[in-house]
């Protein structure tokens, strides 16, 4: 529950969860004492503020998922250690698309979030998927959020398979740092 007060300084933040329920939400009941604000135009001061928010925030978490993912694959616990990858790639992700949009869809599908993170900047492409055998690895780590955790009888990851996503989502933190800070740059210069 929050107030009306909490609300609209949430709205008028631009904050992405608030402003979603605002746009999808249905009104349960209107004492029609509140008016709901419109975002306002941040500055660029603001804007950078708030992206540099976001990549503290989610960036610190990805790094947290990659040292519980380190654990789980010392112990060979490799269903767990799949699950825990596709965390770390969802929450590089959530950095990326926050940093560079201000938006975090309501998305586990690491499929769609890939392709929404390419549109933000083509560079972040790290999980090719020329071969049918790429295909299928990247496939592993998108099933792992779900099967790794409830469908244990059909999900079979390797040490190997295991070995070669993590080399990708290495990658793509190294790439998230990168871009990310030179994006907050951006902004900070007033380039939003």
């Amino acid at each position: 529950f929050h107030s009306g007060k909490h609300l609209n300084q949430s709205l008028m933040q631009g904050n992405y969860f608030f402003k979603d329920i605002k746009k999808e939400g249905i009104v349960l009941y209107d004492t029609g004492k509140v008016h709901l604000q419109n975002p306002k135009k941040l500055t660029a001061e603001e804007a950078r503020q708030k992206a540099q928010g976001y990549f503290d925030q989610w960036f610190t978490s990805a790094n947290e998922f990659l040292e519980f993912y380190q654990l789980a694959y010392d112990k060979s616990y490799f269903h767990n250690a799949a699950f825990l990858l596709h965390q770390v790639t969802e929450r590089l992700y959530t950095t990326i698309l926050l940093v560079y949009t201000d938006y975090r869809p309501k998305e586990h599908d690491l499929e769609r979030l890939d392709l929404r993170v390419k549109n933000c900047d083509p560079r972040f492409a790290v999980f090719p998927s020329s071969t049918d055998q790429e295909k299928q690895l990247f496939e592993l780590l998108r099933r792992a959020y779900v099967d790794a955790r409830y469908k244990m009888d059909e999900y079979s990851i390797s040490k190997v398979e295991l070995d070669y996503l993590a080399d990708k989502v290495e990658q793509l933190k190294e790439l998230t740092e990168k871009l990310c800070r030179e994006k907050i740059g951006e902004i900070g210069k007033g380039e939003v």
